[in-house]
Formats: C-alpha cells, structure tokens, sequence
C-alpha cells in the first residue's frame, strides 16, 4: 500500500489503522519505506491472508476520511527456493498431534502420545538436515507387517510395472520387509538417486497449495506416523504404510516423477480456484489413477496402492473407468471415506504428463515458471 506522506503527523496512526483493521486475518506490516516512484510518500508492504473485498472496503474508509491510498497487489506468493517450504512445512490442516473424535485412536492414549512424538520430528525439521531415524514399537511393527503381507499378495497381478520393478531393490536396498518399517531418510537417500525426489516429515495434511508447491520441488511431504493397530487395514488419514508402499515406489520411476513434478509447477502462482481444480487432478491420478500396461489395466494410484481392498475393487466391473481427460478430472468430485465410484485410465505417463502439461497452459499466471534442478529453485519470467 501507497500511503500517506512522510511528512503527515498521521502516518504513525494510519499504519497502527492498518493494522488493526486486518487483525485476525494473519496480516502484517512487513516493512515500511519511502517509496521510489513516489517521492515524498511511505509504501507499507503487507503480507498475509484477507479477502479482496475487505482490502477495498479499508481502502474506501481511508479515503472517505480523507486519507489517499493507491493499492498494488503483489503475484500470488510461492517458494523460489527448496529452503523456503520450510516456511509452510509445519501448517498442517488437521491430525498431527491431535486427533478428531472419530479417529479409531482417538481414546488410546499411548497412540495419542506417539503421534504426539511424530508430529514433533516434523515440526522442527528444516530443509537441509536429516530426517531423524526412530525407533518403532512392536505394535507398530505389527500393524505395518498385516499391511505390508496382505499388498503383496495382490502387487504382481494389480500394481504397475513400474511399482513391481521399484519393489523388490526397496526391500534389498531400504530393509522393506514384513517385520521391519524403513526410515524415511534411508528411503529418502534411495529415491533421490533414482529420480531426484526427496521425503520430507510432515506432521499431518497440509493445504492442497502448500503440498502441490513441494512437488515443485521434487518434495514430497510424508508423514512418518503410522494408522491405529485395531485397524491395520483401514486409516482416515495417510500415514506411513500409504507413503512407503503407495508413494515411494512410483516416486522413484523417473517418468512418474516428472509426471508428479509437472503438477507441482502447475500450482505455483496460481489462482485458489485452480489450486482445487489441481488438487482434483492430483486425486484422479497421482492418488487414485489406472493406466493401461500390455493391454491390461494396472493401478498406479498411491490410494490403491496402499489399500488392499481398494486395490482388488479397482479393477473389477463395478466402478466406472474413462480415459484421462484433465479439464474432467478437475471438476469431477470424489467421495474421501468409500471406494470411488470413478476412475481415469491413463495410457501412459509420458501420456499423462503431456496431458497435464496443456492444462497447465490455461491456468492464468503473471509469470512462467522453470524449476533448475541444478540450484533446486524456481526461475520465472513475466508473460508476455
């Protein structure tokens, strides 16, 4: 914001003004300066979250008290940087160290406890240090065992080609096995080698921007935190068994990941409405996608992957499958607590990612987007 002259004896209470009448809306004065294409007058950077409407409503009360303000609203913010999710790593939504009253552990306080550790591993985590290892219970260890056995029994005839050709080096090279939960930093090492992406601990869901914009970055937030032991084959949240064997595996594909990439770019920048359209298209592809392998159809969802029922159901008659079509995809909706109704058939990632890749397009941005993956930032140019 523009504002008042340096000179004005005002100015001291205008910007407390300002202040005030953004507060509950987690905006702040971030600094104030004399403005440059203004000689003589004082520019007051503001960050944070309001509405349109109430800026404009503030803006005509200043000026019906006879104060000028001249408003400019800065592109939508996004990390430039892999250090910068650091910034939003730690705002989660929901779960984390608390848990809703229909959680199955919601009354098991040593579950609570241990989420409660988890979630602590994840809020002090910064980007550049190593995921700390921990060390598991045996009840985890169970609970992990009956979902790790009952997958596996269904990968050769349901899972990608890709999942199946990833799976067995996480076992030789990450310890996957029935008895044993992998660290998400020995897992984290493995799947950068192989595609250049990386975990990162999270304590609980993010907001679909915050998440998308990690993809961006070849990062994908994991939670480290495992589902309740009196129901191992069912969770309402992901937690490390949907991770490790739905996600790491198809992150460690070099095609899957450029894939999964591509959408994370597309969010950067733009608009809240095509932040929910991305976060559809996220669903119907990355969580819950079919593709077509040898003339057969395969799952290569993380939703399916990691959900044992789901994944026999997939590729039954019952749900209804239609090739990929990302305009669809982006405004269909999906039920979160049953087996989906509907599916999108890619024919191949590349496929797919072109797909994605003229979507983006239409997506209205001030500024192309470039990811370097040599200094692991964002490179943007304004449109022309």
């Amino acid at each position: 914001i523009s504002a008042m002259s340096e000179q004005d004896p005002k100015w001291r209470t205008v910007l407390y003004d300002v202040t005030l009448s953004f507060e509950g809306h987690s905006v702040a004065i971030v600094e104030t300066r004399t403005s440059k294409e203004r000689p003589g007058q004082l520019d007051v950077y503001l960050e944070g979250n309001t509405s349109w409407k109430e800026i404009e409503e503030f803006i005509q009360q200043k000026k019906e008290l006879g104060t000028e303000f001249r408003l400019s609203i800065s592109p939508i913010w996004f990390p430039r940087h892999i250090s910068e999710l650091d910034r939003f790593a730690n705002k989660v939504l929901e779960c984390g160290r608390e848990l809703k009253s229909d959680h199955p552990g919601f009354t098991d306080q040593n579950y609570r406890e241990r989420r409660r550790i988890f979630a602590d591993i994840a809020i002090n985590h910064k980007h550049g240090k190593p995921i700390p290892n921990v060390e598991y219970t045996d009840i985890e260890i169970n609970t992990w065992g009956v979902v790790f056995a009952e997958l596996n029994k269904l990968y050769p005839t349901h899972a990608c080609k890709e999942h199946n050709a990833v799976f067995p080096l996480l076992v030789k090279d990450c310890g996957y096995s029935k008895d044993h939960i992998p660290q998400l930093q020995t897992v984290s090492d493995f799947m950068k080698a192989l595609s250049g992406f990386q975990l990162r601990p999270v304590a609980g869901l993010l907001s679909p921007r915050d998440f998308l914009a990690g993809l961006a970055f070849r990062v994908f937030h994991s939670t480290q935190y495992i589902r309740h032991h009196s129901k191992p084959l069912y969770t309402p949240e992901p937690d490390v068994c949907h991770e490790l064997l739905g996600h790491v595996p198809m992150l460690c594909d070099p095609n899957f990941a450029q894939f999964s990439q591509e959408i994370g770019l597309a969010s950067l920048g733009a608009p809240d409405e095509y932040i929910q359209k991305l976060s559809h298209l996220y669903w119907f592809t990355i969580e819950f996608g079919l593709c077509k392998q040898d003339g057969e159809v395969r799952a290569y969802g993380a939703g399916l992957l990691s959900s044992f029922g789901e994944l026999q159901y997939c590729l039954t008659s019952i749900p209804k499958v239609e090739p990929l079509d990302p305009f669809k995809a982006a405004v269909k909706e999906y039920p979160i607590t049953e087996y989906q109704p509907f599916y999108f058939l890619a024919e191949s990632f590349t496929d797919a990612k072109e797909k994605i890749s003229l979507f983006s397009k239409t997506i209205p941005r001030p500024v192309l987007i470039r990811y370097n993956e040599i200094s692991e930032s964002i490179e943007d140019a304004p449109c022309v």
